[in-house]
């Protein structure tokens, strides 16, 4: 049975991730940061194992290296992530909430490829991170929203380097747009609800091979511009 990892389960494209593949017959390791939500609860079956998981805290992703010591994962998503506040335009940024969604959506998905690549190396799996166009510098042509444009810009810098990195343990590192997608974080005028996402994403991942590793990717399988 394949085994997967996946951050953010509580609700929005993380639920959707672990709903899709117990559908598909794998083992999901779903997170959530504070409580599981009714919605991931409900899922509860012997192919589901939900685990607590706040990714800004090194000692929360120890706990989970603990948990997971001898898994060995064919995947895992790192989709946890934070916005930040709505209004990120010039001269409402703040040093904090900046540093607070760098921290999340930056510094989060390496500190966890660093406890956790080991559990990809047996079965040469992938780690992918959910980033966004928003982070293309090529593509950026609306300015503003410099917390989460410059934290998906520094993701994808993280993404290029460990897939680098991890190159010599046959570990493939992707990073994933997910489209406009409304969830609480998209809002609810996304241009495509969580369903098509997740389908979409699927089948890049399952067509990802090593050539293909420390690319962006949208969710439709398309390149985008760094």
């Amino acid at each position: 049975m394949k085994q997967l990892l996946v951050t953010g389960a509580n609700r929005g494209i993380g639920l959707e991730f672990t709903q899709q593949y117990l559908a598909n017959g794998w083992h999901v390791y779903a997170t959530y940061r504070e409580q599981p939500g009714t919605a991931l609860a409900s899922l509860a079956c012997d192919q589901l194992t939900i685990l607590p998981l706040d990714v800004a805290e090194d000692a929360s992703i120890w706990v989970l290296q603990e948990q997971l010591s001898g898994v060995n994962l064919d995947l895992i998503i790192n989709n946890a992530g934070l916005f930040g506040p709505r209004d990120q335009s010039l001269g409402k940024v703040s040093r904090q909430q900046w540093l607070d969604v760098l921290n999340v959506n930056s510094v989060a998905p390496l500190m966890l490829a660093q406890a956790l690549h080991n559990n990809l190396t047996t079965k040469q799996g992938t780690f992918a991170v959910i980033s966004s166009r928003m982070g293309s510098i090529d593509e950026n042509d609306g300015g503003s929203l410099y917390l989460y444009r410059s934290s998906k810009t520094a993701v994808n810098q993280v993404v290029k380097s460990l897939s680098i990195d991890m190159q010599a343990q046959g570990i493939k590192v992707i990073a994933l747009h997910p489209g406009w997608v409304r969830t609480d974080m998209g809002g609810p005028n996304g241009s495509i609800d969580t369903q098509t996402s997740v389908s979409g994403i699927r089948q890049v991942l399952e067509h990802i091979r090593p050539a293909d590793s420390g690319r962006f990717i949208n969710y439709n399988g398309a390149a985008i511009a760094w």
